[in-house]
C-alpha cells in the first residue's frame, strides 16, 4: 500500500477512472446535502405534498384534506421541507400558503417519476 491511500495498487484496474472520480468527487458537505434532500424524497407523504404543490399553492388545511390526515402532520412535513428548502411560504391573514421553492423540485419529481414508470429489463 501507498502511504496515506486506503488501497492496494494492485487491485487498481483502471488507475485513470479513479484519478478522474477522485478529481471530480463532491465535497462531503454537498454529499451530505444531497443525502438530505433523498432522505426528504424517501418518505411517501411528503412526496404527495410535493407532488400536489406542483399545481400551486397550498395551505394546510387543503394538503390535510387532500392527504386525508391532520393538519399537525402536515404542518410537521412541511416544517422539514421548509428546512431543506424544497418548499417556501407566504402568509395572508392568518393562513399560511405553501408552494415549491424553485422548478428544481418540480424537475427531480418529474425526473424520479419517469425513472420509476420505466419498464425494468
Amino acid at each position: 500500500m501507498n502511504p496515506g491511500e486506503d488501497f492496494c495498487d494492485c487491485r487498481i484496474i483502471h488507475k485513470g477512472r479513479v484519478k478522474e472520480a477522485r478529481q471530480a468527487a463532491l465535497a462531503a458537505g454537498e454529499t451530505g446535502r444531497m443525502a438530505e434532500l433523498f432522505k426528504a424524497f424517501a418518505d411517501g407523504g411528503r412526496l404527495r405534498i410535493l407532488w400536489a404543490l406542483r399545481q400551486g399553492e397550498m395551505c394546510v388545511c387543503d394538503l390535510a384534506a387532500l392527504l386525508q390526515v391532520s393538519e399537525s402532520a402536515v404542518s410537521h412535513q412541511l416544517r422539514l421541507l421548509r428546512t431543506l428548502h424544497l418548499v417556501s411560504n407566504r402568509r395572508e391573514g392568518v393562513v399560511l400558503y405553501y408552494r415549491l421553492n424553485d422548478e428544481h423540485i418540480e424537475q427531480l419529481l418529474q425526473v424520479a417519476l419517469t425513472h420509476s414508470r420505466e419498464e425494468r429489463h
